[in-house]
């Protein structure tokens, strides 16, 4: 798909991982995003995931959760160790990770955060998450993903 590449694709592509990309015309600041996300490609919603930056003990790190629920940052914080979790800045993410809010993807970020994956991701054989831009998701198997990151897992979403 010509036109399409970021930085996500282009990991999955040299590292040689199997995925493929959707895209999807939702607008980032509709309410129920991911849910429309998940309607407009046509899969059920527990598999679209989410990646929110947040902040844990001054640090940042990335969770990536089902859009059919929120992050718990409790969870977050016990799952890294951390005593105290909230949401990144909305500048602070982007600039971390060098993708715009609505386009965030766990994958190819400008510097490589510690991530957490909801560990609901592996309930799926594949999970959708953001390919780097508005409108466009990849899918991919929940260990590559892992592997790719160097994620760990934990119940971090509550629904």
């Amino acid at each position: 798909m010509a036109g399409q590449g970021t930085p996500a694709t282009a990991l999955l592509a040299k590292r040689k991982i199997r995925h493929s990309t959707h895209p999807y015309d939702v607008s980032p600041d509709t309410p129920n995003y991911g849910a429309l996300v998940a309607a407009a490609l046509g899969v059920p919603p527990e598999r679209v995931f989410k990646s929110l930056v947040t902040e844990v003990d001054g640090g940042l790190t990335v969770a990536v959760v089902p859009v059919t629920g929120a992050l718990d940052l409790k969870a977050l914080a016990a799952a890294v160790g951390g005593k105290r979790a909230t949401m990144a800045d909305r500048t602070v993410a982007e600039r971390a990770t060098g993708y715009v809010r609505g386009g965030i993807s766990p994958l190819g970020q400008r510097r490589r955060l510690p991530t957490v994956l909801d560990s609901s991701a592996l309930d799926h054989p594949t999970i959708y998450v953001s390919a780097g831009r508005r409108g466009l998701q990849l899918q991919l198997a929940p260990a590559d993903l892992i592997a790719l990151t160097s994620a760990t897992t934990a119940a971090v979403s509550s629904a």
